[in-house]
């Protein structure tokens, strides 16, 4: 799953235009200066564009931790099956 923070590490950098932030599994939204909840709406909007997939309101609100969103982009796009 290193691919898909590496990945994530330059979408949020890009979205909270901060080039210190690095998506990690136990980081949070209170971690990130910025990241309010209209931030978290372009967040997710980029992340479905940038990994090609698409996340239910249901999802959305259970992510906790970028470690939650990234396992959920790694089912989604297939690649849970090869951690």
């Amino acid at each position: 799953m290193d691919d898909i923070y590496t990945t994530l590490t330059r979408v949020m950098a890009d979205v909270f235009d901060d080039d210190d932030v690095v998506a990690k599994p136990d980081l949070t939204a209170k971690d990130v200066p910025g990241w309010d909840s209209m931030a978290h709406v372009r967040l997710i909007l980029q992340v479905e564009r940038t990994f090609g997939v698409k996340f239910s309101a249901t999802e959305i609100s259970s992510f906790k931790t970028v470690g939650d969103l990234a396992r959920s982009i790694a089912a989604k796009s297939g690649k849970l099956a090869a951690q």
